[in-house]
């Protein structure tokens, strides 16, 4: 893709935490584009960095969390000027960024809504804020986008509280919060992990029309590679604070090179067999108080190579979209079969 295309650009991006006078490598040196209008998949097991990574772009990380190098530049302002957000030190600037250029939607809405007020103020407070209307055009503007996030009889709702609606309906609640700040860029952090399965899929649906309609950049988090499959344009695999593969859906999906993909891959119920235990990775990550030397993902791959335990792998090109951290890609490496599940995936088209 063009320059003029990449919305959101990270650059050797590393985040440390300081924690009982040691120091945690949270994100290790992460290079990544984000492109006007894309679904950007995050995937990776809890622990591996993928919210903290996101809850950079906001300068939203702890107090005792802070860039160690390397830099997060926001391209979409409408002065058409670069803000280099990792350059930001004060919070009256990170304001100018968080909600009217990117918003979050958590994982947990009854933590992000105030169950003291009312929902229709919670969303007018957005509109109001961050579009600078009247009471009687937020009042409106609200109405919209309950209906936009599929909540009937929004002059009813507007006057109830949060603990009137089920789950699936303060999810929709926070969407509309983060939509009303009209933002450009729109963080999805797990927001389907706790609904079942049937609201899962509305939720989704409901992130793919919204990104038509306002023209979203999403960026959307999530530990479960089946949920993306029908909403991402491109998925990126975290492990230990690293991208350790990116690609087209299709690409991760059914051309994926690293062992860790595999095993995720692996891991989702309809790759398993009838009578068979589910597929689980072997072993924990790693801590990541400590050096890592090789491939993070080594101890717990039965088909690491030698060089993985000694040197970190660079970036393989396998294609002009996608690249993968692995040894097995240099034309050095010997063939390795791929796993079973996922050679059942390639095959069957199953997701």
């Amino acid at each position: 893709m063009e320059r003029e295309k990449i919305i959101l650009g990270v650059k050797d991006l590393d985040i440390h935490f300081e924690l009982r006078g040691k120091t945690l490598h949270a994100i290790r040196q992460i290079s990544l584009d984000i492109y006007k209008g894309e679904v950007l998949a995050i995937v990776g097991e809890s622990g591996s960095g993928k919210s903290v990574f996101a809850r950079s772009f906001m300068g939203l990380l702890e107090k005792n969390g802070s860039v160690a190098g390397g830099s997060i530049i926001y391209y979409g302002a409408d002065d058409g000027q670069e803000v280099v957000i990792t350059s930001i030190k004060k919070e009256k600037d990170f304001r100018k960024i968080r909600g009217r250029e990117i918003a979050m939607i958590m994982q947990d809405p009854m933590t992000s809504l105030n169950p003291l007020r009312t929902i229709g103020s919670q969303i007018m407070e957005a509109v109001v804020l961050h579009q600078k209307v009247g009471r009687l055009e937020a009042i409106k503007r609200t109405f919209q986008y309950l209906e936009d996030v599929g909540i009937e009889e929004p002059e009813i709702r507007f006057e109830q509280y949060p603990h009137e609606f089920s789950g699936g309906m303060r999810q929709r609640v926070v969407i509309a919060i983060a939509i009303a700040c009209n933002p450009k860029i729109l963080i999805c952090d797990e927001p389907t992990t706790a609904l079942d399965v049937t609201i899962q899929a509305q939720i989704l649906d409901l992130i793919k029309n919204l990104r038509y309609k306002y023209g979203l950049s999403v960026i959307f988090i999530t530990h479960d590679l089946g949920v993306v499959a029908n909403i991402a344009d491109r998925v990126a695999v975290m492990y230990a604070g690293d991208i350790v593969e990116i690609g087209t859906s299709d690409e991760i999906f059914y051309d994926p090179r690293h062992p860790y993909t595999w095993a995720l891959l692996s891991s989702l119920p309809q790759a398993g067999q009838k009578g068979e235990a589910l597929f689980s990775i072997p072993g924990t990550p790693p801590s990541l108080y400590t050096a890592i030397e090789g491939d993070a993902f080594a101890p717990r791959n039965p088909k690491a190579l030698n060089i993985d335990f000694v040197k970190r792998p660079p970036a393989f090109f396998v294609s002009a979209t996608h690249k993968v951290k692995t040894w097995l890609s240099d034309p050095r490496a010997p063939k390795v079969p791929l796993p079973s599940a996922v050679e059942k995936i390639r095959r069957g088209g199953m997701m």
